[in-house]
């Protein structure tokens, strides 16, 4: 039975905490935030205030960081140090060079680590990728990827709202679009961005060009209370695959229109489909694999993520 601690019990860990408790491999022993309040709804878990005391008083296998941007790659240092498999909340960094510190702390101390970029294990997500791979439609012609959202004044200590510490939209939101862009198509040729901000919203459109096709994306905080939406739209020769008011359809050249999760996928004779999954899961679960098999998880690539970080750097 792997043993895990889990730092940040903010908005995120919401999806992380009750994954891990759902495992029946792991068990999360411990929580540790500055703020205690944080982590009376979770009393199954010891508490902490202190990372350092968390770490030295509980012995885990695998820390799972849920924390601010700003302290990912030095809270990761600290405990890859110690011999400590990490799991970390996108980004990485804000800097580049980060990725190479992390990763070689964490070769030299024998132990894995993970940036959890969730849409590599989103169910359909990974069907357009399978889609492209194979080109189970012909060639990719075109898509569009939309994250939009409202501003995050709830975070703690206004940390989302101050560029220094998460990069704004271009770090926190439009990198999951990105970061599948990079995974599944590669390192685009060229890319042309648009940004409005003002110091209470941020917007951004960027086209990012490949040989034979494009992508266009677009990122928000709105100041005025937009909800929340994500989706996607991609135009291949012979069909359209979207993912439009959380479900995915796939409109096909020859007429036919169907769903490739759920009960379409589970009639369809095709490769494609997948059942029904939650995408944090997926990644725990993963990774944990990867821990226990003693094996490197590079479903996520640190060349991946520099390339990624270099883009955001010139939004």
């Amino acid at each position: 039975m792997l043993k895990v601690a889990l730092v940040g019990v903010g908005g995120i860990s919401g999806a992380h905490i009750p994954a891990w408790n759902n495992m029946e491999d792991a068990e999360l022993v411990a929580l540790c935030d500055i703020r205690e309040a944080q982590m009376e709804r979770y009393p199954a878990q010891r508490h902490y205030t202190d990372l350092d005391a968390m770490l030295a008083n509980e012995q885990i296998d695998i820390l799972d960081i849920c924390l601010p941007t700003y302290l990912h790659a030095d809270c990761a240092i600290k405990a890859l140090q110690k011999g400590i498999h990490v799991l970390c909340e996108k980004p990485i960094s804000l800097k580049q060079a980060d990725v190479q510190r992390v990763y070689r702390t964490a070769e030299e101390n024998g132990v894995s680590f993970m940036v959890a970029q969730v849409l590599r294990f989103w169910p359909e997500y990974e069907i357009v990728k399978e889609i492209f791979d194979k080109k189970t439609y012909g060639d990719l012609l075109s898509g569009s990827m939309t994250r939009l959202g409202c501003y995050p004044k709830w975070s703690w200590d206004g940390w989302m709202m101050d560029e220094a510490r998460s990069g704004l939209v271009p770090f926190d939101l439009h990198i999951h679009d990105l970061d599948f862009m990079v995974y599944a198509f590669g390192k685009p040729n060229r890319v042309d961005c648009r940004r409005a901000r003002r110091p209470e919203q941020d917007y951004l459109n960027a086209v990012y060009e490949y040989d034979g096709f494009f992508i266009t994306s677009e990122a928000s905080w709105y100041a005025s209370p937009y909800p929340f939406r994500a989706q996607f739209r991609f135009q291949f020769a012979h069909a359209v695959v979207a993912w439009e008011n959380g479900e995915m359809t796939i409109y096909e050249q020859n007429g036919k229109i169907w769903n490739p999760i759920g009960a379409d996928a589970q009639n369809d004779t095709g490769s494609i489909g997948l059942p029904q999954s939650d995408a944090y899961a997926n990644e725990i679960r993963y990774f944990t694999d990867c821990v226990k098999a003693h094996r490197t998880p590079d479903k996520v690539k640190p060349a991946e993520l520099e390339t990624v970080i270099g883009l955001l750097k010139t939004k």
